[in-house]
């Protein structure tokens, strides 16, 4: 079965075919059209920033490097790699220290943090961008005074895109993740993602990117990165991701680069990949993860959705036995938030799943219990103070 007719409306998991997902990712990446490409390893186009520099700061030069990228992106292999993006690893340096202090402070405060689609031997720090930040303002301003990582950010998503970080540090002995794919969509549940029409999966990759910048020297033995080029052009791919035939056939098939310290990873968040298992026996694998938003991911109002599902919350809780689900579901879309994110996941981690409860399925969640208005406001208040960065 093929997902090119455009009379194909929804994805399912059933309807996912292995055949046609090997057609795609069996291509190779070819080098004829890459203009500015250093070399092109296991299918991955890998570019020096050190040779690039006329091109970041000449704005045509520079169009012409965003729309090649742009294409690798999109129609292309879906991943490169940027060789030297910190021509100077003095504030990779200092970062990692501050990164460091971080982890070993929240371990004390907090304990393990949980982690999407967690590898086992890892430490996480949520939201690595403000905490560098406040721990250091003049040690965030020049990690992210890098032309290379605006450049390529800017290819696929424009201009006025939103910066987020986490950093994963990945042990020795750290088992590798499973095959996936990334936010938006790859945080959905089959159930949810089989309910957004074909265009939506089509549309969630243009609306972030994936970097990773390496802090350490990564052997493949550390287990940098696992990819399969050319997996983010199946439309059914949110779908298929969790399927044991396509994650076997990851595993059979799957590429690893080694990097070095300073180099950046950037790839659609469509991209079949996981984190490798770590088998060094003393490198402590650490990439700070940047997952890079398109400014349009935003409504037109700002609404106070807190104090609305407080005015409602008395009404439906009175009337919900002679509601229709329609009608419910209805009321909830206009009331209550409907989608988990943005948050902070230090305070409001994914459990159980990845992704955080809703402020609509916690509204509905009271409903079908029954709760009293003040139990019900207690618990929307208490969700709400766990969002607030």
């Amino acid at each position: 079965m093929t997902f090119q007719s455009e009379q194909i409306a929804y994805f399912k998991q059933e309807d996912c075919n292995l055949e046609d997902f090997k057609k795609l990712v069996s291509q190779s990446q070819s080098a004829s059209d890459l203009k500015f490409v250093s070399s092109i390893e296991k299918n991955i186009p890998i570019y020096d920033a050190s040779k690039l520099q006329e091109q970041f700061n000449d704005n045509e030069m520079r169009i012409a490097l965003m729309t090649e990228w742009a294409r690798i992106f999109r129609e292309q292999a879906g991943v490169l790699v940027i060789k030297n993006a910190y021509a100077d690893t003095s504030v990779i340096d200092e970062a990692t220290i501050i990164f460091n202090d971080i982890i070993k402070q929240e371990k004390q405060e907090n304990g393990q943090s949980s982690d999407h689609f967690a590898s086992g031997n890892n430490d996480r720090i949520w939201n690595s961008l403000q905490k560098l930040c406040e721990q250091s303002p003049q040690t965030h301003a020049q990690y992210f005074a890098n032309a290379a990582i605006n450049t390529v950010c800017e290819s696929w998503l424009g201009p006025n895109y939103q910066m987020t970080a986490q950093i994963n540090v990945v042990h020795p002995g750290g088992e590798a993740q499973k095959a996936h794919r990334d936010y938006h969509l790859g945080f959905a549940t089959p159930e949810i993602s089989a309910q957004y029409p074909s265009h939506v999966h089509d549309l969630s990759p243009v609306l972030t990117l994936q970097g990773g910048v390496a802090h350490v020297d990564m052997s493949l033995e550390s287990g940098p990165t696992k990819l399969l080029p050319f997996s983010q052009l199946y439309r059914a791919g949110y779908a298929a991701w969790r399927k044991e035939d396509f994650r076997n056939y990851f595993e059979e098939n799957y590429v690893q680069l080694p990097l070095n310290k300073g180099d950046a990873l950037f790839f659609s968040p469509a991209l079949f990949h996981s984190a490798g298992a770590n088998t060094s026996n003393d490198v402590p694998r650490m990439v700070n993860l940047l997952q890079v938003s398109s400014a349009f991911g935003r409504a037109m109002e700002s609404v106070d959705r807190v104090k609305m599902c407080k005015l409602t919350y008395p009404y439906l809780l009175k009337n919900i036995d002679s509601m229709g689900q329609e009608e419910l579901r209805s009321t909830l879309a206009a009331t209550a938030e409907g989608y988990s994110f943005p948050t902070n996941l230090d305070l409001d981690p994914p459990i159980g799943g990845l992704a955080p409860e809703s402020q609509q399925a916690l509204m509905l969640r009271a409903l079908n219990n029954k709760w009293t208005t003040v139990k019900f406001e207690a618990a929307l208040d208490e969700q709400s103070r766990k969002k607030i960065a």
